[in-house]
């Protein structure tokens, strides 16, 4: 029934194509309208009896949020859990975390974003019981997380840690030297959100009565500051602590708090890091055993240490060592025996390997030339681990099952494209969201014994329906060989394509490591602009060169030391193979990306100005000097010990190339690639004497995004391409029909 719904979609799309709709793709259709909005599934909680799932609600009308409770088998609600219309305190929230026995619900409200992935908000729990309401802080704070019993919550204030006794109504601070831009107790700084990805630096133990934590002194990291003009008469100043490549980090130690003894004890290890990173800590089922993920600081050393709270005393359990460097993830699942569910790369492809829990390996769970690309957890009733894998191709996704001595294995998917599962907490289901180039995501329920689908909970079946009343065209997959390597392509040519004409060629990439850009999966807003462009005339085309991900580490890391060399001979060589295709004007070639893209389209432009017309660099890196240290030194080491890994391959030194339309834009208020980038290099554009166009965003971080602000973007680049490549199609030239026949 299922497959028959996305066949019908398939067909209508199909249908769609060969009878060339003539309704055009607008920016307003999809910066300003919502035209293309895809439905989806907000903030979905399994609940601890693996029978109901909870869904995070908004009502636009009354502007209230509810959380509703549903039954996995019938899809329909049981009851609503909270709705704020009903609180006096809190008029709607944003986000809600249940106690492990889901009877306290933790309420976040007047949420404000502070970095990428870290807030401050006001916090309240929610008494599902007695519906009573209680204020966590009458402060804004940070990360705030029930103890395991449910009795506590603890949470960051001002750079310190605090624990609510829910009981008492009392608060206790157990952390007191914490200083903005100084030190940090328990929240990652800077470096660490962004290129760890994690905020909450503090786990508690299974017995709630002790707190791990990091602590973060950065009384020696450089400070970056940041203009923001506002609308008052004086700009203020961000001033912040960011470590650029080869500057000194925060200086990290571990620290456990014991509740009962109200003492803090500092853990050591026995190594001598002399300068380290922890981007990991995780207690546990043994409420004194606590495991910590020590890294040096070139990211080709990672250890994993299990650490008795009791003895201060730390066993080193895994060692993991890479030619380049070794990836940290959240996969680390403890078992009821204190064995461990560990990932790796060691043999060339990213598998799942089951140890002990001294650390002594037990045996190689997945195997192949193929990666693991998510791992969703552990069964201990049927032995099954659950994963996600591109074993049915690296462009592809499914999920799968497999018992943890390496038998059985079953996919569990049978839709190809992209799937991606949220388990019940019993294992009995899982929701899967599945897209491809052609469909919309839909949502499934899924049977996690074999798969099977139980039924159909949300489709995007009306914006697919809309989507068919535009000249839309396929999305093509191919691979294209470049350098003596098969690389992963698509192509979206324009719905009225003639084989007897020219056309010219606008090329998109991101390219930094281990990313993937050529996925047959639903895409964003992005896809809409490249079929809008096609409308025009244009054919659209990616490529996922060398250093991009899912083909096995050596493809990702053979460029290691040289971000920027083999990435953009890459994009070169495939240019100019496709310059040859009797469809594309060679004369007529442009290239695009955003951040890492943007430091790749700077390259192309600049190297191959030969083949490149144009380049379009969004809040590009152009000198690896000027960026954060983990990201930069995990691929180039450090500016000291590799100065021509970072100066031949960095745009702002190949000024002096430029030849094509170069358009240059940047977010003033980026954080993370700092506008800093782009000043220097108009400065050296400048002194190059070569002309150019350039777009600053003021206030806007490194989205670029707000208000009007992204359709003023990408109308402002839409006209950029318009004005360089031009629109008009021109006959295919006799020359290259020859060349083509001739070569067969």
């Amino acid at each position: 029934m299922i497959l028959s719904k996305y066949l019908a979609i398939l067909c209508l799309l199909v249908t769609t194509l060969s009878t060339a709709q003539n309704k055009e793709i607008s920016l307003e259709d999809i910066w300003s309208n919502g035209t293309f909005r895809t439905e989806r599934l907000d903030a979905l909680h399994s609940m601890k009896n693996g029978q109901e799932y909870s869904v995070l609600n908004f009502d636009r009308e009354n502007g209230s949020t509810t959380i509703d409770i549903y039954d996995y088998k019938t899809l329909k609600k049981v009851k609503t859990l909270v709705n704020s219309a009903s609180l006096e305190t809190i008029k709607y929230f944003t986000d809600y975390t249940f106690s492990e026995d889901e009877s306290l619900v933790l309420l976040a409200t007047n949420q404000e974003s502070i970095f990428r992935r870290s807030t401050l908000a006001n916090y309240y729990v929610f008494n599902t019981k007695t519906n009573g309401l209680t204020s966590i802080s009458e402060d804004k704070i940070q990360e705030p997380t029930f103890s395991p019993d449910g009795k506590k919550v603890a949470f960051g204030l001002n750079n310190n840690l605090y624990v609510k006794d829910l009981s008492s109504g009392k608060t206790s601070q157990f952390t007191t030297d914490g200083v903005k831009n100084k030190i940090i107790n328990g929240i990652t700084d800077w470096v660490y959100e962004e290129e760890f990805g994690f905020v909450r630096a503090f786990e508690w133990n299974a017995n709630s009565d002790k707190i791990a934590f990091i602590r973060f002194d950065e009384t020696n990291v450089p400070e970056f500051s940041m203009d923001v003009y506002g609308k008052d008469l004086y700009q203020t100043q961000t001033v912040f602590k960011y470590p650029k490549a080869g500057e000194s980090n925060a200086i990290v130690s571990l620290h456990i708090h014991d509740l009962k003894k109200d003492k803090t004890t500092e853990v050591k290890v026995d190594k001598a890091y002399s300068d380290f990173y922890i981007p990991r800590i995780k207690w546990s089922n043994n409420a004194n055993v606590l495991s910590a993920q020590y890294m040096n600081r070139h990211q080709d050393e990672l250890d994993l240490w299990l650490i008795d709270a009791t003895k201060n005393k730390a066993d080193l359990a895994v060692a993991e060592k890479d030619k380049a460097y070794v990836d940290v993830t959240d996969n680390l699942t403890f078992l009821k025996d204190n064995s461990f569910i560990w990932t790796s790369e060691k043999d060339g492809y990213n598998h799942i390997y089951h140890y002990g829990e001294k650390g002594k390996l037990i045996n190689q769970v997945t195997k192949g030339n193929w990666e693991v690309t998510n791992y969703y957890g552990f069964d201990a009733k049927t032995n099954n681990i659950y994963y996600q894998s591109v074993e049915n191709g690296s462009i592809n996704r499914d999920v799968y099952s497999i018992n943890l001595d390496g038998t059985n294995k079953t996919r569990l998917t049978k839709t190809t494209g992209t799937n991606n599962a949220d388990f019940s907490a019993d294992f009995t289901y899982f929701i899967n969201t599945f897209s491809s180039a052609t469909t919309p995501p839909e949502y499934t329920l899924n049977s996690a014994l074999n798969g099977n689908v139980v039924k159909s909970i949300k489709d995007n079946n009306v914006l697919a329906s809309k989507v068919s009343e535009f000249a839309t065209s396929q999305k093509e997959f191919t691979t294209i060989n470049v350098n003596g390597n098969d690389l992963n392509m698509w192509m979206i040519k324009p719905a009225n394509f003639d084989v007897t004409k020219e056309y010219p060629l606008f090329m998109y990439q991101y390219s930094g490591p281990g990313s993937q850009q050529v996925a047959n999966k639903w895409n964003s807003a992005n896809d809409y602009w490249y079929q809008m462009l096609a409308q025009k005339g244009y054919i659209v085309a990616c490529i996922d060169g060398r250093g991009t991900g899912f083909k096995g580490a050596d493809f990702k890391k053979v460029t290691q030391k040289e971000l920027g060399k083999f990435e953009v001979e890459d994009q070169i060589e495939a240019a100019k193979i496709l310059g040859k295709r009797v469809y594309i004007d060679a004369s007529r070639v442009g290239i695009w990306g955003w951040s890492f893209g943007g430091f790749m389209s700077s390259n192309a432009l600049f190297k191959g100005n030969d083949v490149f017309k144009m380049a379009i660099a969004v809040a590009p890196v152009t000198s690896w000097r000027f960026y954060d240290s983990i990201y930069t030194e995990r691929y180039m080491t450090t500016p000291q010990e590799n100065a021509s890994g970072y100066d031949d391959n960095s745009p702002i030194n190949h000024v002096d190339k430029l030849k094509g339309d170069f358009l240059l834009i940047h977010g003033t208020g980026d954080d993370n690639v700092h506008v800093q980038n782009t000043m220097r290099m108009v400065e050296a554009l400048i002194q190059a004497d070569k002309q150019f166009d350039w777009m600053i965003y003021p206030d806007n971080n490194h989205g670029i995004y707000g208000g009007n602000t992204r359709k003023h973007l990408y109308t402002k680049m839409t006209n950029f391409i318009d004005r360089t490549l031009g629109d008009k199609i021109k006959p295919t030239k006799e020359e290259k029909i020859k060349e083509v026949k001739i070569k067969g």
